[in-house]
């Protein structure tokens, strides 16, 4: 048993040798640091440019997964990100929302087009074939599925209600909970926006 505890504590004292952990930010939402998922995309804009992570190295990344024909959640959340872009200020100019359809069977190109800039010129509607979503659904630990309606094309979309952020380089950093309010999410954007 002593031998274990030795070894143990040796190995503790080799882990503290490698790299200085990052300091540990104070923030409202859930921290993802250095979780192995969500790392890239491959969708189509609302201007019909195709985008991955990349092109958007340098801004804070925020991703919402809705639809547009969403009686609830989507659109208080799509108001709330706005508000956050508002109260943010100048430093709005360093952060970029996306929003992801998980509909993309009624949510075209032209109808992203008109819908997610309402909320903010700045905010990009993004969109893929229906296995494009699949992937980038299950990349992100996204739920959604399609609840009949009394039509076939008028039902709704269950679906997980929330948005991922990203840092500056790309790095998928938090858990935003649907209905907090903006100030959270502004806080902890000025937190991963400082220098």
């Amino acid at each position: 048993m002593k031998k274990i505890l030795a070894l143990a504590a040796m190995l503790m004292l080799l882990a503290a040798c490698g790299q200085p952990a990052a300091p540990k930010l104070d923030f409202k939402n859930s921290d993802l640091t250095g979780l192995d998922f969500g790392k890239d995309f491959a969708l189509t804009d609302h201007t019909g440019k195709p985008r991955t992570l990349a092109d958007f190295k340098g801004k804070a990344v925020l991703m919402f997964f809705g639809y547009t024909q969403c009686p609830d959640v989507c659109p208080t959340t799509m108001a709330e990100l706005s508000a956050v872009m508002k109260q943010l200020g100048p430093l709005a100019d360093k952060v970029q929302v996306l929003f992801v359809t998980i509909d993309p069977e009624r949510d075209t190109q032209q109808l992203l087009a008109q819908y997610v800039p309402a909320f903010d010129p700045r905010f990009l509607g993004m969109y893929g074939t229906a296995a494009q979503t699949a992937k980038v659904a299950k990349d992100f630990k996204v739920f959604y599925a399609k609840v009949p309606g009394s039509t076939p094309t008028n039902y709704t979309m269950d679906h997980t209600a929330g948005s991922y952020v990203f840092d500056q380089r790309g790095q998928l950093r938090l858990f935003v909970r649907h209905g907090l309010g903006p100030a959270p999410i502004v806080h902890d954007l000025k937190l991963l926006l400082r220098p």
